[in-house]
């Protein structure tokens, strides 16, 4: 079997390069190794900003989609203390161009606006053969094989394309998510819920904090951020309801309507284990192949990693649809943008970071909190 565009994961990026390819009478085949769209959960809220992700939905015409599925409200920010205090406060006027939406009703806006069989679940890639000009040869754990003549990893963190074009592996920051949810919580949370507020929770300390969202129907979707080794989590079972008692103990004393973010906690605890490329990761020109996404520029959480990928598939599609019947031509200008781009995001994203979790926090955040409201 034969396609001229492989896109390796269903994730937003690579949904959003098939869409935008698709607006430009372009065809292309996504495989994905999840079985179907309701393989799991696709986390919370995402906020969709004006200069990049919302350009890309945009450049998909799927704008208007958007703006349907946009939580109201969901842009509200405020800060805490460990004892409850109030640091910052700004509500949602409805004016701050990063507008929040479910990722998994985003998702299912992208993967309904592609023609019927784009998407071919069940194929996880198990390996690549490069057959020269360009051309790759891809082999599914299904047994399927299929050749290629581009061949693009949208396939996130741990990317089985990104070895054929860049050595790069991610590694881990020192610094862990434990994440949590709440339900009903103003019936049955209502301390943690007048807490955590319409929108985003931050309550920081150097090396750790509690960081919560308001999700729609009451739902208090929470992470945990502790700098500790890995070997420190490896030593919890997080199939143990114990789990979360461990990991609230590093909050104690902190005000219980934050600590019980964790301690109620409705679900079974997940671990997310930070890790990010280098921030500058690029790499040379290899003929029919490219990334986007996590696989091309994996940073720590900054808000800016579903917009980015998006906006990656955007350009990406656009670039192809540039350089008809030139896909080296149109890898390059991806390329040469997509690495100062990512380059620059990666950065900003490490000094927010520190801002969160530094020696200075919470107040370095409030900081910029201000001053980013002054600028506005």
């Amino acid at each position: 079997m034969h396609t001229p565009i492989a896109i390796i994961g269903a994730g937003l990026g690579g949904l959003t390069l098939a869409r935008v390819l698709h607006v430009h009478g372009i065809a292309a085949t996504v495989y994905e190794a999840e079985a179907s769209a309701q393989a799991r959960s696709q986390g919370g809220m995402l906020d969709i900003h004006d200069y990049n992700g919302q350009l890309a939905l945009k450049a998909a015409g799927l704008f208007e989609a958007f703006q349907a599925i946009i939580h109201p409200g969901g842009e509200a920010t405020r800060m805490l203390g460990s004892q409850g205090e109030l640091l910052f406060e700004q509500a949602d006027d409805g004016k701050g161009g990063r507008p929040e939406v479910p990722r998994g009703e985003l998702r299912r806006i992208l993967l309904e606006s592609l023609p019927f069989g784009t998407v071919r679940w069940g194929h996880k890639l198990t390996s690549v053969q490069a057959l020269g000009d360009g051309q790759h040869s891809l082999h599914f754990a299904n047994g399927t094989t299929v050749t290629t003549g581009l061949l693009v990893g949208a396939d996130g963190a741990w990317s089985k394309v990104r070895p054929l074009v860049s050595d790069a592996k991610p590694v881990y920051t020192g610094t862990s998510f434990v994440e949590t949810y709440l339900f009903d919580s103003d019936q049955r949370h209502p301390a943690s819920a007048v807490a955590v507020g319409g929108g985003a929770l931050f309550s920081l300390t150097p090396g750790k904090g509690i960081l919560a969202h308001r999700e729609p129907d009451g739902v208090l979707h929470t992470y945990v951020a502790l700098r500790k080794p890995q070997e420190w989590f490896a030593g919890i079972d997080f199939s143990d309801a114990a789990a979360l008692a461990r990991v609230a103990a590093e909050f104690d004393g902190w005000a219980p309507a934050l600590t019980a973010l964790i301690t109620d906690g409705e679900t079974p605890p997940v671990l997310r284990a930070l890790h990010a490329l280098p921030p500058d990761h690029r790499w040379p020109r290899a003929p029919g192949v490219t990334l986007l996404g996590d696989a091309a520029h994996l940073m720590v959480p900054s808000g800016e990693g579903a917009n980015l990928a998006m906006y990656d598939g955007a350009e990406l599609a656009q670039a192809l649809a540039a350089h008809p019947g030139d896909v080296e031509a149109a890898l390059l200008a991806y390329e040469t943008a997509l690495f100062l781009r990512s380059a620059k995001e990666a950065q900003d994203a490490e000094n927010l970071f520190k801002l969160c979790f530094g020696d200075e926090a919470p107040h370095s955040l409030v900081r910029f909190f201000n001053g980013f409201q002054e600028a506005k």
